[in-house]
């Protein structure tokens, strides 16, 4: 009888533990901003506090698919803080997911969500590790200066820092970008122009311009329908 009761005793440990495994950990916390449908595909915007893992990504992913059953062609785009939604850049979003159907699976597609549905994953922007290391940069040039925030161009893998001379009496904006050694691959010293109240600063000669408002750096096409090439908040 005992033998009988440790081996019954046993078996559910073990289907407690088998149980435990195939559980998603903790999702990490996201809200979903907009849903693009068309004819053959529904994209999800799901905005994410910071820079997560794959393995954080693929969780959100399930979570959304799981609440997301009727939807046979899923796409998700993984939006930092300080991103748009709607944006005339290609990538401006920090990682993406699609989910395959069948048909589609190749046998290189070895990653799936929790639920063992197949996915694409792509991470466009930088990780955590080296967003630290960029946003640590501290260039000569800025010592001293009014520095109005440090944004991470996940496209690019570069640091924009814009500052000011508080000794400058024409409050002129330089804007200087560094790569990861800490070299400056681009200065400028963008022209102030004020429409409607709204402060822009032009950074070339076609008119694409800058904005910097509530620690959020966005950079504009000069024919982009007010659309931003894209959008990043300081510190991110």
């Amino acid at each position: 009888m005992k033998n009988l009761i440790k081996i019954t005793v046993l078996g559910f440990l073990a289907l407690g533990f088998f149980g435990c495994s195939h559980a998603p950990k903790e999702i990490p916390p996201y809200t979903i901003s907009k849903v693009f449908k068309t004819d053959t595909l529904t994209t999800v915007d799901v905005h994410i506090a910071g820079r997560l893992s794959p393995a954080g990504l693929l969780l959100i992913a399930g979570k959304v698919k799981a609440d997301s059953t009727k939807i046979l062609k899923l796409a998700i785009h993984y939006l930092l803080p300080g991103n748009t939604d709607l944006s005339a850049g290609d990538h401006s979003f920090f990682a993406s997911i699609a989910y395959l159907k069948d048909a589609e699976v190749k046998q290189t597609d070895t990653v799936k969500d929790y639920n063992g549905y197949p996915v694409r994953l792509k991470v466009f922007g930088v990780d955590s590790t080296k967003a630290q290391a960029l946003l640590a940069l501290q260039p000569d040039v800025v010592i001293g200066k009014t520095v109005l925030g440090r944004f991470i161009d996940d496209n690019a893998k570069t640091l924009i820092i814009p500052f000011k001379d508080p000794t400058d009496k024409k409050d002129e904006l330089f804007v200087i970008e560094l790569d990861a050694m800490g070299s400056i691959v681009s200065s400028v010293v963008p022209q102030k122009k004020v429409e409607d109240g709204a402060e822009k600063w032009l950074v070339d000669k076609q008119g694409d311009y800058i904005t910097i408002k509530d620690s959020v750096l966005a950079q504009y096409p000069y024919n982009g329908l007010g659309l931003p090439f894209y959008s990043i908040k300081a510190g991110i």
